[in-house]
């Protein structure tokens, strides 16, 4: 658990490692690059000699303000998802056991962040009853951005069921058919020092959420703008993923940038092992930056 004032964050793993070839990810680029930096990226995050990066998938359970707020919701159970195995169809995974060890059943969740839409940030916002999707968290507000909103509803207008592992049609639907979403954009408020941030870029309109801890220090939770602690280094290397990649590495560098120098703790939604990491300045490093993990 990390206390930061009068919040506490912790992790509920979904499934670790999540391996993914650097082939894949980052198409074009080479991990050697950072043998290097070894130190920090080996064995948690990178394996230099199999070529992969090592991801977790969870979500962060953030406790403040008396709000129980859920950000990100990983990939679920029994969802369909035949063109990635390690996703597809997963069974007592120990998801909801894990938030109960962490104290929270899914009826005392106030809020469920959405950084953004992809099947990995939304498989556990709903789960199968009775043949039928219904909302994981029933009490829940689900905050989603506007922008990423209007972008997926227009791409499942256009061509239903079709996009991003058919997510949509069992995440997110059924809570628009509930009316459990709030679509918010940068600047809407929580509630004190609870504030949603601009992190577009990885996805049309993915959120964070600026905590501010006050004499404790500020925390962002940034979703996938850092998909791995290789982009501090690299913060150029967008992704395969990334739907515009230059501006997913302008927002890459502004988050590295404003950490620096104010000391901001990141909690990027893949980051393995340790809960955040803060940003060093390190003339060596490839970008002059390096991480440190809490």
């Amino acid at each position: 658990m990390l206390t930061l004032g009068r919040a506490t964050i912790e992790k509920v793993t979904d499934f670790d490692p999540f391996v993914l070839p650097a082939s894949l990810l980052l198409p074009g680029r080479d991990l050697s690059e950072l043998k290097s930096e070894a130190a920090s990226l080996c064995p948690l995050h990178v394996d230099l000699e199999a070529n992969t990066l090592l991801l977790g998938l969870h979500s962060f359970l953030l406790r403040v303000g008396g709000l129980t707020i859920l950000i990100d919701s990983c990939v679920g159970e029994h969802k369909p998802r035949p063109r990635r195995a390690d996703w597809h169809d997963r069974r007592d995974t120990g998801y909801l056991e894990r938030l109960a060890q962490a104290g929270v059943s899914p009826e005392e969740v106030d809020v469920v962040m959405c950084t953004h839409l992809h099947a990995d940030h939304v498989g556990w916002n709903t789960r199968l009853e009775n043949g039928r999707w219904v909302p994981t968290f029933p009490r829940a507000r689900y905050l989603v951005g506007e922008a990423e909103l209007a972008h997926w509803l227009a791409e499942e207008a256009a061509q239903p069921g079709t996009h991003n592992h058919g997510a949509f049609a069992d995440s997110v639907e059924p809570l628009l058919e509930a009316g459990l979403v709030e679509r918010v954009s940068e600047g809407f408020s929580l509630g004190k020092g609870l504030n949603i941030i601009s992190c577009a870029g990885h996805s049309p309109g993915q959120i964070g959420l600026d905590l501010d801890g006050g004499s404790a220090g500020h925390a962002r939770f940034c979703g996938d703008a850092l998909h791995s602690p290789v982009h501090v280094f690299r913060p150029e290397w967008s992704t395969a993923f990334c739907h515009d990649a230059e501006r997913a590495a302008a927002t890459r560098r502004a988050l590295l940038s404003e950490a620096a120098e104010d000391g901001t703790l990141l909690l990027p939604a893949h980051l393995r092992g340790s809960m955040a990491m803060t940003i060093a300045q390190d003339s060596r490093s490839p970008s002059g930056y390096r991480p440190e993990f809490l």
